[in-house]
């Protein structure tokens, strides 16, 4: 769901007791969107408020996480800690319960005097913005998203001009609004009694919330009755009494708000005392998938353009050794027609010849060509024969060819899908460069960074696990690192991770399959169950000349069925 107005006026409650009165001592831009403050608080704690204006996943709300910060600060970051580095925050508010929050500091200037700014915060989809104003004279200092007249008709938003408000909302505030005015906007907008009645009603209210409304307000038969149970409803949220909800089915979360929702009664509750550590939990995975996929589309765009390339490839080459099927007969005909050479004349259309080559020893039918020769007819069949004969041969090394290349797009496919760090996605970029996937240029250049490591995670019976996330990581671990009595584990024909278990003398049966499920986990069959994980000893396992990166063969393996589980612990 999106965050919407009222779920805001519930996180205020929370950053107006945590924030008012602190100093802002860092200030980090980890997204081109999304800012980090680091709030040195009234009673000398540091708090992370986490501001964000993606289109996808707009929030506000206090953090643990930490992000990698870019080298070079973004420019909207410079302009930040140009002019609130070192700000006391004095007021926080919300615009009505419209999704707009507007923070107040107060800093120094150049001169020594003191100069209020403001954060005005939208969080609205695809409008989100973050923008920084400076509150005498309403001038804009700089926005995290700019907007020209190309973009927005309504406003601009650019340094040095005047701040310009979004247009106010014409639907009615939920924590004020009169009988009489409720009775008006539902007869001026012939609102009828449905699911979305209530987010077309009032400000603020998701889609979420007017379901909700809807679902507990459905036996109410007149106005005055739906009036007297909102103005009940909102007169708790107006006095900050909130029941911060998660929602989940099949442990994937489904929603959450600021109150219970009854109509999700079928679904997994969970209680949170803190609106922040809600929304940690609800949008952390969300949101990184959504930003890696979204920095990965590139590659795999790459990726399964050349997938499916070879998928034509390899009817083309099936295509191709059907035809073949029949080369013998070729064959056959040029040494019947060879032993009956002088029964044949030149003119003739047709022969009738002993197939001696049949159990039945038949007679058949052989066509000629009536302008060559006896002997030039044989040729010709030869002749065909040793054609489809050579393309049978051509095919059947270009599809094994076709097929390891497929397999190794596919792999590659997968540690896209399964990575969790920009880093893990630039090194899969230098991969492509070098395999010649990617034509290498200025601009597709892949950043330099230190080769990644591999993760490292051990067994409940305390013994070493590693996990490649990549093909160069899968040859490291596999051909470099691995001791020879060390145990290989991969999915069985499924692109995938390698997985090493140290062998330090035995490994138990429990240790086997904790890693036999994290090799399932990372590879294409992470969403399956029953997975096959093939294991051997390191030495069993060798890599063929001039094959790919984290391409291997392997013998004398044994196979061990599981469902693939996450890691629990990293190191």
């Amino acid at each position: 769901m999106a965050l919407d107005g009222i779920y805001l006026h519930g996180i205020l409650n929370e950053l107006r007791n945590k924030l008012i009165n602190g100093k802002i001592t860092k200030i980090n831009q980890p997204e081109k969107d999304e800012i980090n403050l680091t709030i040195r608080t009234a009673s000398s704690s540091n708090v992370k408020l986490l501001i964000s204006a993606s289109s996808s996943y707009p929030k506000i709300h206090i953090t643990n996480l930490n992000k990698t910060n870019p080298i070079k600060a973004p420019m909207f970051c410079m302009v930040l800690r140009k002019h609130i580095m070192n700000a006391k925050i004095v007021s926080i508010e919300q615009l009505t319960t419209d999704r707009i929050i507007i923070i107040n500091v107060e800093s120094v200037d150049e001169l020594g005097f003191n100069s209020i700014y403001q954060l005005f915060i939208e969080i609205m989809g695809r409008h989100s913005n973050i923008t920084l104003i400076r509150q005498r004279d309403n001038i804009i200092m700089d926005s995290i998203k700019h907007l020209t007249l190309d973009i927005n008709r309504y406003r601009t938003l650019l340094p040095g001009l005047e701040f310009t408000y979004p247009p106010e909302s014409p639907k009615l505030n939920p924590l004020n609004f009169s009988f009489e005015d409720f009775q008006n906007y539902i007869s001026n907008k012939q609102l009828s009694k449905n699911e979305k009645m209530f987010s077309s009603l009032f400000t603020g209210v998701s889609s979420t919330l007017s379901k909700e409304l809807h679902f507990n307000a459905k036996d109410t038969e007149s106005n005055k009755e739906l009036y007297s149970y909102l103005t009940e409803f909102f007169s708790k949220i107006k006095n900050n009494e909130f029941c911060f909800s998660l929602y989940s089915y099949n442990k994937s979360v489904k929603d959450f708000y600021c109150t219970k929702l009854n109509y999700l009664s079928g679904m997994d509750e969970k209680i949170y005392d803190s609106p922040s550590e809600l929304l940690e939990d609800f949008y952390a995975e969300k949101d990184k998938i959504d930003r890696l996929n979204n920095r990965s589309s590139d590659l795999q765009k790459i990726i399964k353009n050349n997938i499916e390339r070879c998928i034509k490839k390899d009817e083309i080459y099936t295509k191709k050794l059907k035809e073949c099927d029949n080369k013998d007969i070729y064959r056959i005909y040029g040494e019947l027609l060879t032993s009956n050479i002088y029964s044949i004349k030149k003119g003739d259309k047709i022969t009738k010849v002993l197939n001696y080559y049949s159990e039945d020893s038949e007679y058949i039918d052989i066509k000629l060509d009536e302008n060559k020769t006896p002997s030039e007819n044989i040729q010709a069949y030869f002749k065909k024969y040793n054609k489809l004969k050579k393309t049978e041969e051509n095919a059947l090394i270009q599809m094994e060819n076709n097929n390891n290349e497929l397999e190794y797009l596919q792999s590659v496919l997968t540690n896209i899908e399964n990575s969790e760090t920009y880093g893990e996605i630039e090194e899969i970029k230098r991969e492509l460069i070098e395999t010649g996937y990617i034509k290498f240029s200025k601009k597709n250049k892949a950043k330099k960074s230190k080769p990644s490591k591999p993760m490292h995670i051990q067994s409940k019976d305390g013994i070493d696990m590693y996990i490649g996330r990549n093909n160069y990581q899968n040859d490291y671990l596999t051909l470099k690192f691995a001791d020879k009595r060390d145990i290989w584990l991969h999915t069985k024909n499924i692109p995938g991770s390698h997985v090493i278990i140290k062998n330090y003398g035995s490994v138990p049966d429990s240790t086997l399959e904790e890693a036999a499920a994290l090799a399932a986990f990372y590879s294409k069959a992470k969403e399956s169950l029953n997975v096959a994980v093939d294991y051997t000893e390191v030495k069993n396992v060798k890599k063929p000349s001039g094959a790919k990166p984290g391409m291997v063969i392997y013998y004398t393996n044994k196979t061990i069925y599981i469902n693939p589980k996450a890691p629990e612990i990293k190191k």
